[in-house]
């Protein structure tokens, strides 16, 4: 015998789940309490959604994360996170606290309430791919595993509602033991249906010339990385990725050619792509950012399209057939392609010319993530946020075992700092690096005070360029201006920490040097840049949005 909590706590332990993240609330306080005599480290957060936005990056470094907030103004203040969780597949438990169920009988007029009961379950619904209100204490240990097991399965975010009178209520352990790894995936595929795939997609890679894989985010949801390997030695096709399944592999890999953002991406990587007789695209979220805003040009009769669930070629649909298995029968089925055919231009040679500073000159854009392409370091995660950030850092190459965070598809500025805290927590032993607009940062920089209250070590770069810098080459005016904040100065009133703020090259040097060896808490670099002076993939895609509307 356990309680309710006490079970879907373990659960969620036995889970890999080490951190729950939350704010706490009247409806929500006794679920607390007794998280916190578990082995579950609560992390309480400045509000809701970025506790939401630590729980989502948590989840994407360690396979789960889960938030806990209270009822009414708590969970609708998260909402926004579950959103993005749902969008870029990210499995994301949501549990809130609720009103005794004898309120809910009565429809009392309870504060954080609007009277009806069912209202947070109804919005949740439409945002997670499971929601359970627990309302007997016999079914809900039963019902706790089943919506544990659709998040596992989908990727995708559930909510879980335990009013306060089941908190402590007794429940009975389930005869039989649910999976204890986050890595449980229950995916199915039809044998006939898998065949017939595997066996047109061969025919068209076997006939093509000039064939490239174009791999996206869930090669990384549902832990496939190491058969993209095996896949890539198998067939010696060239790679590129998506800007959601940035670094699903090393970036110094020979045969990766760069990131395929459209009009956004290297001339050479969209050329090479958009000229190959065959593109064999796998696991991709073919969304608007990802396609660089619809400027991408894939001719669909000669793309293969691989997901989770299904294989499509041409017009014909396979399903369901689960992409690990499509990806084996590949492997199975094809042979090795000369290299000289193929034409790969491995992106390390972006590398090849070491970077020369300009001790007096002004920073740019460019040059700022150029000096940083040189500064990375085995074993990174690098997060970007809405904006200018994340289209710069498309071309930063990510070494061996580091980790690219961005919200690519749901784009909701302010996600990085929250972000932040969650990624250091699911991964304390690596070092975290930031780019954050300014604009973005005052989103939710609040959350830059939890980071230092723990006592995290990573190196944050504010880019400053006096307001929202992606909203200004779509479409300039004075709702872009922003209240200009003396940036570096604020992590000295949260607390401990080391700040700067950097105008020219010879300054960025030093920055950089104090950086990496203050590993003691937070570093915050404040680099200061032109209105304008932003990447040229951003311009294009300014171009591309403003055209399109």
């Amino acid at each position: 015998m356990t309680t309710v909590s006490e079970y879907l706590f373990h659960r969620l332990e036995s889970l890999g789940v080490q951190h729950i993240f939350g704010v706490p609330g009247d409806y929500v306080l006794d679920l607390m309490d007794v998280l916190n005599q578990t082995p579950i480290n609560l992390i309480c957060n400045c509000n809701e959604l970025n506790a939401g936005y630590a729980a989502d990056a948590y989840a994407r470094v360690r396979g789960l994360g889960a938030v806990c907030v209270t009822y009414g103004v708590g969970g609708f203040s998260l909402v926004n996170a579950v959103v993005g969780a749902y969008a870029e597949r990210v499995p994301l438990v949501v549990i809130s606290g609720a009103p005794n169920s004898s309120v809910r009988k009565g429809n009392l007029l309870l504060h954080h309430t609007t009277g009806d009961y069912n209202l947070q379950l109804s919005i949740m619904e439409k945002v997670t791919v499971a929601s359970v209100i627990l309302t007997n204490a016999s079914q809900a240990a039963n019902q706790i595993d089943q919506t544990l097991a659709a998040c596992l399965h989908y990727k995708r975010p559930v909510y879980i509602e335990i009013p306060l009178d089941l908190v402590h209520q007794s429940c009975t352990l389930p005869e039989i033991q649910p999976p204890s790894s986050f890595k449980f995936t229950n995916q199915e595929t039809l044998p006939a249906a898998l065949e017939e795939a595997v066996e047109e997609a061969v025919n068209l890679l076997e006939k093509a010339q000039r064939p490239v894989i174009l791999a996206g985010v869930e090669f990384n949801r549902f832990h496939l990385q190491n058969q993209l390997l095996k896949l890539l030695e198998t067939t010696g096709y060239p790679l590129a990725t998506t800007m959601l399944g940035k670094s699903c592999i090393s970036e110094m890999h020979p045969q990766f050619i760069g990131n395929y953002v459209g009009a956004l991406s290297r001339d050479d990587v969209r050329q090479r792509i958009e000229t190959a007789d065959c593109v064999l695209c796998l696991g991709a979220i073919m969304s608007d950012m990802n396609l660089g805003g619809y400027t991408a040009n894939l001719d669909e009769r000669k793309l293969i399209n691989a997901n989770s669930e299904k294989v499509k070629i041409k017009h014909h649909f396979y399903q369901p057939v689960y992409l690990g298995d499509f990806i084996d029968g590949l492997i199975a089925n094809l042979q090795k392609k000369d290299a000289e055919l193929l034409e790969i231009m491995p992106a390390f040679h972006l590398l090849s010319q070491s970077f020369m500073p300009q001790p007096e000159a002004k920073l740019t854009n460019r040059r700022f993530y150029e000096r940083i392409n040189h500064f990375l370091e085995d074993g990174f995660i690098i997060i970007a946020d809405t904006g200018d950030a994340i289209v710069s850092t498309m071309d930063l190459l990510m070494p061996q075992e580091t980790d690219f965070i961005g919200q690519a598809f749901y784009l909701s500025i302010g996600y990085s700092i929250p972000a932040c805290l969650g990624a250091a927590m699911a991964a304390p032993q690596r070092r975290l690096m930031i780019f954050v607009g300014d604009g973005a940062f005052q989103m939710t920089a609040q959350e830059l005070s939890t980071i230092i209250r723990h006592k995290l070590n990573p190196i944050i770069f504010l880019i400053n360029n006096d307001g929202y810098t992606i909203e200004r080459v779509i479409q300039d005016g004075p709702y872009n201006d922003i209240q200009p904040w003396k940036y570096h100065q604020i992590p000295q009133i949260f607390g401990e920490s080391w700040s700067c703020e950097v105008w020219t090259e010879g300054e960025l040097e030093a920055a950089l040097v104090k950086a990496q060896a203050n590993t003691n808490c937070v570093s915050f670099i404040e680099i200061h840049l032109d209105r304008f002076d932003c990447s040229q993939g951003l311009m294009r895609l300014g171009k591309a949005v403003s055209h399109r509307s």
